[in-house]
């Protein structure tokens, strides 16, 4: 049996360690209000630019499709971008998108395909490259840009372009955690190459006329695409890993107080306890006098 002292050295550990958690719940709290803004401001321009390259593409045959629209009728070798945090503490977030990124890479391995894997995020890394490190190409490390930026996405995908140009890749697609709520992310994979459009319904779509061509206009409109999708999920990662970790925090601040809580039971029963043989021990000592 722990004696007292052992005792409040515990309690005193655990509320050291809750002050933490309640600390960090409440920067991930401050955190994630300026997260879910930009998300969800990107969200509009990104469905925006997907309804815009659907109706071009509508309009242009499938030989004269760019190779980032069409893909190079190729489904041999994919490219697997998954999009991590680069800190840990956030509850299942990383976890959740490495899991579904390792169920799409064994089907594919099942499948005879050739799997490569760009990381954009420490953790992600961590913990793929214990089974998968013969297949990952690249890391892409943000740890030191403070606000996540065009910027970043941009490099990204310049780096994914250049790759595809170069061969070395048929199918490119995106992992990322898409945000609903503190206590709700969905991890989501996405089509990047070749490009996801998604179909116009039954309504009548409006008739447009482009100068230059189709073509022309795809042929730039499709790598912005392409950088506008990563910074999306960029920005859905960030709101959904502060999410994630107010509510982990959250949940850790409970259970620190419970375990408080029954610690400091656990001590006063004990001192009892030890009062109580000492009195017996006085009242025995006086009695046998």
């Amino acid at each position: 049996m722990p004696s007292l002292k052992d005792l409040r050295n515990r309690i005193a550990s655990v509320k050291a360690t809750q002050k933490i958690t309640k600390a960090m719940q409440m920067v991930a709290a401050a955190k994630l209000r300026r997260a879910q803004a930009a998300a969800e401001a990107a969200r509009p321009y990104a469905s925006k630019m997907e309804a815009v390259l659907a109706n071009l593409a509508a309009g242009i045959s499938g030989s004269d499709a760019p190779a980032l629209l069409a893909g190079n009728g190729k489904d041999q070798v994919h490219l697997l971008i998954v999009c991590t945090a680069e800190r840990g503490l956030c509850g299942a977030f990383n976890s959740s998108i490495v899991r579904l990124a390792r169920e799409r890479i064994n089907s594919l391995l099942a499948a005879g395909k050739t799997v490569k894997i760009l990381c954009v995020g420490k953790k992600g890394f961590e913990q793929l490259k214990r089974n998968y490190e013969r297949h990952i190409i690249d890391v892409v490390d943000l740890r030191s840009v403070k606000y996540l930026g065009y910027g970043e996405a941009e490099m990204i995908a310049t780096k994914v372009i250049g790759l595809f140009e170069q061969g070395e890749f048929d199918v490119a697609t995106l992992f990322y955690s898409r945000f609903r709520s503190v206590i709700s992310q969905i991890p989501t994979a996405q089509g990047l190459i070749p490009a996801e459009i998604a179909s116009g319904g039954g309504g009548t779509k409006a008739a447009y006329e482009y100068e230059p061509d189709e073509a022309e206009i795809l042929s730039t409109l499709l790598p912005r695409n392409i950088a506008v999708q990563i910074f999306r999920a960029l920005l859905e990662n960030a709101a959904s890993e502060q999410g994630a970790r107010m509510s982990a925090m959250d949940n850790a601040t409970r259970n620190a107080g419970e375990m408080i809580k029954k610690q400091t039971q656990k001590y006063n029963r004990s001192r009892q306890a030890m009062i109580t043989k000492e009195l017996i021990e006085i009242i025995s000592g006086a009695e046998a006098l």
